[in-house]
């Protein structure tokens, strides 16, 4: 798909109409919002990144344009194609990365060890491409945000050559531009000083640290500090806090964390180069492949999981600790032995390992048995077990031969352990068993054959999850079937920890024939988790069309309500997915339902910008002047937002615009000035919004126009009868507030 309209070495200008109709939202930006599209020509997905011309500074999209043929040539496996333009919609046309940005995995999923280390690898494989171009092809706006994963969750880098230091910009305007792009966190001290030197490949290195934090800890830098704050911080070498990176950690991750600080080293000269880091990384990742799950934050209010259908790619593999540089003389015999089996010398290693080898321990407490298993060699593997080495023997982690075999795929290796009895039901520190990690994998060959050695199909790790639970939301549907073959019928209904159902977890991760299938053998459509949320609240949320219309078909509860109010129209219209919303109001779903603080779904369509459920949710009867808490309406929240979109959209539907909410009296126009949104505004006046009305304060939108000193709104609403000689409660007019706030432009305006 180079090149899409067949033309080699063009890139293509798309037409809206070369799309289908139905653009999803997925994410929203500073500048605009990116849409999954569908082509119609190739039928594949595509993301399409708009830009808000209004908004974007400097001409920021033009820029885009000029660099975008560039861009489109860099091919690479760890960067994100380029696939065009939309200039109709102001985007560029990109691959579709279906499970988002790493900002957002970092937030709502616990990442285990391996995968952070492979992400920060994988990361550094992007970067050292674009580095080693001719000349470097500078990010300069490397963030999380721009870190996007596919669907096996491997990483791939966006936004790359969009920003750029251009001839005679200023340093002020260079920071300008990156701060109004929420990237102040990642911004190198040097950017700071007076030095009109460009940047150079350090800046990216020392942003690409601060990412390493990231997703070491699975915070974010900084919060709750200023722009002012962190500017200073930086400055004096304050970086973020190492002591958040979880205690339980593995050794390798001092090393790990070492490449991290000096990445972000005050001094530039200092920072490594990505040639150097991906070296290191790799070793690092290598060293720590070991899979296990990604497991979703269950704690009710922190809203459901983000659809990641694959959660731990089922080829990755354990790996353990790296063979150590040691001396080969007699007296450490049982590290030559290893290192015959690191080299994989299995002829030589059978004939010079002994019965007092059998049982030694070595780091982690790993024992030559483990290492035998891992080095995937059976005859070695029965070499030593006939030696008397312990076949149930454990890792410091708790993983015994039998867990390594299966997390390898090793099934002659899995078949000799077991003969030589190897403990089916034996769990690592979390209690996860073999039949856990295969049921994850998807591994019906070694399922069906640990069931057959006495494995309990319904044996549960420590937050409760059943091997059922695991395939479910992996989507395998051989081992679901394979399991239920072997559990009583009640086991469909079983819960985890938070209450979830194997129901809630297919639906929620949109795996359609595993609902059909678990709704057959009698699962519960009503069945509620701990948040009180059903498999359809799960599935509106994550947008998975086809699993709600398989559930609305079975008798499920339409207008069911979580522990914080949200029925399922309330989160689909939240997230924006318009046909779910079309789906659920033609099956009787309530349009006006509330939430615990009065919310309606208008209001959180509103509240999120998305244009299209607004419209849909009107037509099909939802109230545009429904009021929230304090009496916001829909359309408050819009100008609030600085949504002028969907203020417009809700004042073509009638939606009240002198309407004036509980606590301060504001109406829209107030909302609108206060937000700076001369568009919103603009369109308020159209409807003949009231340009004098007053809040409690006698605050009029003149006002508060004035405070923030933004011109056009100031000229909208003199030139449409704005009163400039009411005073506010404190007795001041207009223009003695903007001289209060210094606003010169605005002070000239008002003394016309």
């Amino acid at each position: 798909m180079d090149c899409l309209d067949g033309s080699p070495g063009q890139l293509r200008n798309f037409k809206k109409d070369d799309f289908e109709a139905d653009w999803i939202k997925v994410a929203e930006c500073r500048f605009g919002q990116v849409y999954q599209v569908k082509l119609k020509l190739w039928r594949v997905k595509c993301a399409l990144k708009s830009f808000d011309t209004t908004f974007c500074a400097n001409n920021f999209y033009r820029r885009i344009k000029d660099e975008a043929s560039n861009v489109a040539t860099v091919k690479f496996k760890y960067l994100v194609p380029m696939y065009g333009l939309c200039s109709e919609a102001n985007a560029v046309v990109m691959e579709y990365m279906s499970n988002g940005s790493l900002n957002n995995l970092l937030a709502s999923h616990t990442l285990m060890w391996p995968k952070k280390f492979g992400m920060i690898h994988e990361a550094s494989m992007g970067m050292n491409f674009l580095h080693s171009m001719k000349p470097p092809l500078l990010h300069l706006n490397l963030k999380t945000s721009n870190i996007l994963l596919d669907d096996h969750l491997h990483v791939k880098i966006s936004d790359f050559g969009f920003t750029h230091w251009e001839e005679g910009m200023s340093k002020k305007m260079f920071m300008e531009n990156l701060i109004a792009r929420g990237n102040i966190s990642y911004i190198p001290p040097e950017t700071f000083t007076q030095c009109s030197d460009p940047p150079r490949t350090t800046f990216d290195v020392y942003s690409f640290g601060i990412v390493m934090w990231e997703i070491l800890t699975q915070q974010k830098p900084y919060t709750g500090c200023s722009v002012t704050t962190v500017l200073l911080q930086v400055s004096h070498g304050k970086r973020p806090c190492e002591e958040m990176i979880p205690e339980h950690k593995p050794r390798e991750s001092d090393q790990m964390i070492g490449i991290m600080t000096q990445c972000w080293d005050q001094d530039h000269r200092k920072r490594p180069q990505f040639s150097d880091i991906v070296r290191k990384t790799e070793a690092l990742s290598e060293v720590l492949r070991i899979p296990g799950p990604i497991q979703c934050r269950k704690n009710g209010d922190e809203g459901q999981a983000p659809n990641y259908s694959c959660l731990v790619s089922p080829t990755q593999k354990i790996a353990l600790p790296e063979m150590p540089d040691l001396p080969s003389d007699d007296q450490h015999d049982k590290h030559r032995i290893l290192s015959l089996l690191s080299k994989k010398d299995f002829g030589s290693f059978r004939l010079s390992v002994k019965r007092e080898h059998a049982d030694t321990q070595f780091s982690g407490k790993n024992s030559l048995l483990h290492y035998t298993v891992a080095s995937r060699d059976a005859e070695s593997v029965e070499h030593v077990l006939s030696l008397g080495a312990e076949v149930n023997c454990t890792t410091a982690r708790g993983y015994t031969p039998l867990i390594i075999a299966v997390l390898h795929r090793l099934h002659d290796i899995i078949s000799l352990l077991l003969e030589h009895g190897a403990a089916t039901t034996q769990g690592d520190e979390d209690q996860w068993t073999a039949l856990h990690f295969a049921a994850q994998n998807g591994d019906d060959r070694t399922v069906r054959l640990l069931l057959d050695k006495g494995a309990v199909p319904d044996v549960r790790e420590k937050a409760g999850w059943m091997p059922l639970h695991l395939a479910c939301q992996n989507g395998h549907e051989t081992v679901v079937r394979l399991l239920l073959s072997r559990l009583s019928e009640e086991a469909v209904g079983e819960r985890e920890a938070q209450g979830r159902t194997p129901l809630h977890l297919a639906s929620a991760y949109g795996h359609l024939s595993i609902a059909k299938l678990l709704l057959s053998q009698g699962a519960d459509p009503n069945a509620t988790d701990c948040s009180l949320s059903t498999a359809l609240h799960l599935a509106a949320e994550e947008g998975h069309n086809r699993v709600v219309r398989q559930l609305l078909k079975s008798a499920v509860c339409i207008d069911s309500a979580d522990s914080r109010g949200y029925t399922p129209l309330h989160l689909a219209a939240l997230r924006g997915h318009t046909g779910i919303c079309r789906q659920l109001l033609s099956n009787r779903a309530s349009p006006d339902s509330r939430t615990l603080q009065g919310w309606t779904p208008m209001h959180l369509a509103a509240l999120k910008g998305h244009e299209a459920t607004v419209v849909q949710l009107e037509i099909q009867g939802g109230c545009v002047n429904t009021r929230g808490e304090n009496g916001w309406t829909p359309l408050h929240l819009a100008c609030h937002q600085t949504e002028p979109e969907v203020v417009a959209k809700l004042l073509a539907a009638r939606a009240d615009p002198n309407v004036s909410e509980d606590s301060e009296g504001w109406t829209p126009m107030h909302v609108a000035c206060n937000n700076v949104s001369f568009p919103s505004v603009l369109h308020l006046i159209s409807h003949h919004a009231d340009v004098n009305a007053v809040n409690t304060g006698k605050a009029t939108p003149l006002h508060l126009a004035a405070q923030h000193g933004c011109v056009p709104i100031v000229k909208a609403l003199l030139l449409n009868g704005a009163d400039r000689t009411l005073l506010d409660s404190a007795g001041s007019t207009a223009l003695n507030v903007a001289q209060r706030c210094e606003k010169g432009e605005i002070v000239q305006l008002l003394e016309k």
